[in-house]
């Protein structure tokens, strides 16, 4: 069931606008403009109707910093007034409003313009979701990787907590192609991903192809030392598909793996720790392959042993 945010400090005016939708929608009520802010960046809705007269903060301006925050800006806003006047509207449309409903209530009204713009979100999601998956492997490509990394490296500095960085690369691939063709190579390149996905399955796992045979991985709240030996597995579990190399390089087809963990502060770069990261797979490549070298909390590299 889609998710609705209704934010409208009389209550009288939310609850009668919820009994129109809540028998098709699942409808959370905010009655300040604050708690309204709060819902949306913490929770996944549709859709969001928002009164324009409240006190503290009127609903133009909480429109606004809707559009600006990057985890609702892309959610759509319906406003809900009684100021049905044309400067009015063309305010709230050009702050980023997809529609306006005036008062009092018409439900049919109501119900098919909040339907209209919930399917439209929904069709938009799907084809956002589509630009964002690697079509090889069906994991996250570059594009969802580079949006994801930046809110989540935000979130573990809001929250204070761990978050790795992870860089695999599969070993000796040009040579795996010279020798097997590139369709052999596509299948080793999605079983690989396939490998490390069904390692990477919670909610604060993520998984994207980085490009090529390279892929990344963002982990939030495991130390480094947890992290560390949940990659050694990763590594072990390609290593043990016992897919044929050519063996004047490599029995089998493995991946070298290295990374970082930091719990970042409000001025740490991102880019300086994926540097890092990288850094800890070229070491890992450097140092025979089929291993992970990784840089814990103080920057200090564990070895896995073999």
């Amino acid at each position: 069931m889609e998710k609705i945010l209704i934010v409208d400090d009389s209550i009288v005016q939310a609850t009668q606008l919820k009994a129109i939708l809540e028998d098709e929608y699942d409808v959370t009520v905010a009655q300040r403009a604050e708690d309204g802010l709060r819902w949306a960046s913490d929770e996944n809705f549709s859709l969001i109707l928002l009164d324009v007269v409240m006190p503290e903060m009127d609903g133009f301006t909480l429109l606004k910093t809707l559009q600006e925050k990057l985890v609702t800006q892309n959610v759509p806003v319906i406003l809900i007034t009684s100021l049905a006047d044309a400067v009015n509207e063309q305010r709230g449309l050009v702050l980023g409003a997809v529609d306006y409903i005036t008062k009092p209530y018409i439900p049919l009204i109501v119900k098919a313009r909040v339907n209209t713009h919930v399917k439209l979100y929904r069709y938009r999601r799907q084809i956002e979701q589509q630009s964002m998956t690697d079509q090889l492997t069906g994991i996250a490509n570059r594009r969802r990787y580079e949006q994801y990394s930046a809110t989540k490296w935000s979130e573990a500095i809001r929250l204070h907590v761990p978050i790795s960085i992870c860089m695999f690369d599969i070993d000796r691939f040009k040579v795996y192609n010279d020798t097997f063709g590139h369709p052999a190579g596509d299948k080793v390149i999605a079983a690989v991903a396939r490998t490390a996905a069904a390692h990477l399955q919670r909610s604060t796992d993520f998984l994207a192809r980085y490009g090529g045979e390279e892929f990344v991985a963002l982990v939030m709240g495991d130390p480094s030392e947890q992290i560390f030996r949940h990659l050694q597995k990763i590594r072990h579990e390609v290593e043990g598909l016992h897919i044929p190399h050519d063996p004047s390089v490599a029995q089998w087809v493995t991946v070298s793996i290295g990374g970082v963990t930091v719990i970042p502060e409000p001025d740490s770069d991102y880019g300086f720790f994926l540097k890092v990261a990288d850094t800890m797979l070229y070491d890992a490549k450097k140092n025979g392959r089929n291993r992970v070298i990784w840089a814990d909390e103080k920057l200090k590299q564990l070895w896995e042993k073999k």
